[in-house]
């Protein structure tokens, strides 16, 4: 019956009747990336000769009086929740999100529910186009709000513009001029520790004061030994925290907790933790010092501002992962965050997609501000115009559901 219900709630009234959705298009395209080498066992590496190629998501929300709100963004392979969801909620309001963010967990709750973060950014971007605001404003943040930010680098590889702690020592150099606040790097992928330890120590020798440094071992790391090691070398480098120590994915309260018993360095988890309740029980067993947030991968901007809450109600500060538009808006809107993550960057001025946007919006290295920040976009939704005919030219597939 509680199934039934919530696919069948009356959603027919007259005053919704006009905003009931009617048709979601699903977009899959590639793009050209230029100065970074991607393989299966490096994530990917900055490298200035490198051509390759990614592969991008993007949905179209339409209603039946015409609205419509637009997201490109998160990852590709969401797309088979992302339909599957897509087909259910034809005919709901598009400006009950909070509805459809329930529905949303209860059919993807045998998945890890991605493929509902596109759908909420867009309903979000319709409901600022309805109300001719930006995002920032029905969030209750400030749009004109200046994102502190920090450059985050692609993985240290055997080649590139990366291979040495030298290099990462030169390019925080680099991105410090430029303005940025902060540095994260992130090590080898190989597993091992020696390089990741050397690359902190340099960091903390030619940085330290002067920004804010972070390291993310992406889960790379072996051992709770390897990441003991490391997370000692944080703190001699007066890190300003270490990020998913090692490989059980950020999951296991118990080993955190342990850890930040042995080392000064804060621990940043969430990144590969689902959803709110998830979250508060790695908090509640004192896992963490920092908890990460995403509009990509937490159910949207819905479920993002829900663990910002969270974290403020335990006291502690959210860091949103990656960056975009959505991210942008949602931080304006969080009193409890530091920094606005600007990744993945090299000195090749590689990223890890190329633009889509037909408007001055830019996520690219050089288009920090003098004061180290990033602004919200200004217009109603998410502010920013989609280049859909770059989508149309490189379409893998696109798929209308009405």
């Amino acid at each position: 019956m509680a199934d039934q219900f919530l696919a069948t709630e009356d959603h027919s009234s007259e005053q919704h009747k006009g905003v009931a959705i009617s048709k979601i298009e699903l977009f899959l395209f590639d793009e050209d990336v230029r100065g970074v080498a991607f393989d299966v066992h490096s994530g990917g590496i900055d490298k200035p000769e490198a051509e390759s190629q990614r592969r991008r998501f993007g949905i179209v929300v339409t209603t039946k009086d015409g609205r419509s709100g637009e997201y490109i963004g998160g990852r590709p392979h969401i797309w088979m929740q992302a339909r599957f969801l897509a087909e259910q909620v034809l005919g709901m309001n598009a400006l009950g999100r909070e509805h459809i963010y329930e529905v949303s967990r209860r059919h993807l709750r045998k998945e890890d529910r991605i493929g509902a973060c596109a759908l909420d950014n867009a309903l979000w971007d319709l409901a600022g186009k309805t109300a001719g605001v930006p995002v920032a404003r029905l969030l209750g943040g400030n749009v004109e709000s200046r994102l502190p930010a920090y450059a985050s680098t692609w993985f240290g590889g055997d080649e590139g513009g990366l291979s040495s702690p030298e290099q990462f020592g030169d390019f925080a150099e680099e991105c410090l001029e430029l303005g940025y606040l902060g540095f994260k790097m992130h090590g080898w992928t190989d597993g091992q520790t020696a390089r990741d330890i050397a690359a902190i120590q340099e960091l903390g020798q030619r940085l330290g004061g002067r920004m804010s440094l972070m390291y993310d071992s992406a889960c790379h790391l072996k051992t709770f030994g390897d990441a003991l090691l490391v997370g000692k070398a944080c703190d001699r480098a007066e890190f300003f925290w270490c990020e998913d120590p090692y490989s059980d994915g950020g999951l296991s309260a118990h080993a955190h907790r342990r850890l930040r018993q042995m080392i000064k360095t804060p621990i940043l988890l969430g990144e590969h933790v689902r959803g709110v309740e998830a979250m508060a029980n790695l908090v509640a067993a004192d896992g963490t010092d920092f908890i990460r947030a995403d509009p990509d991968l937490d159910i949207g901007i819905t479920g993002t501002m829900k663990i910002a809450a969270l974290a403020e109600a335990f006291g502690l500060d959210v860091e949103l992962h990656g960056c975009g538009p959505a991210h942008r808006h949602c931080m304006s809107a969080i009193r409890n965050t530091n920094f606005y993550e600007l990744g993945l960057v090299g000195p090749s001025r590689g990223g890890p997609v190329t633009s889509i946007y037909a408007c001055d919006y830019s996520d690219a290295l050089d288009s920090v501000g003098d004061d180290g920040c990033f602004a919200v976009p200004k217009g109603p939704g998410l502010g920013v115009v989609y280049d859909w005919e770059q989508v149309r030219a490189n379409l893998v597939k696109h798929v209308v559901i009405q």
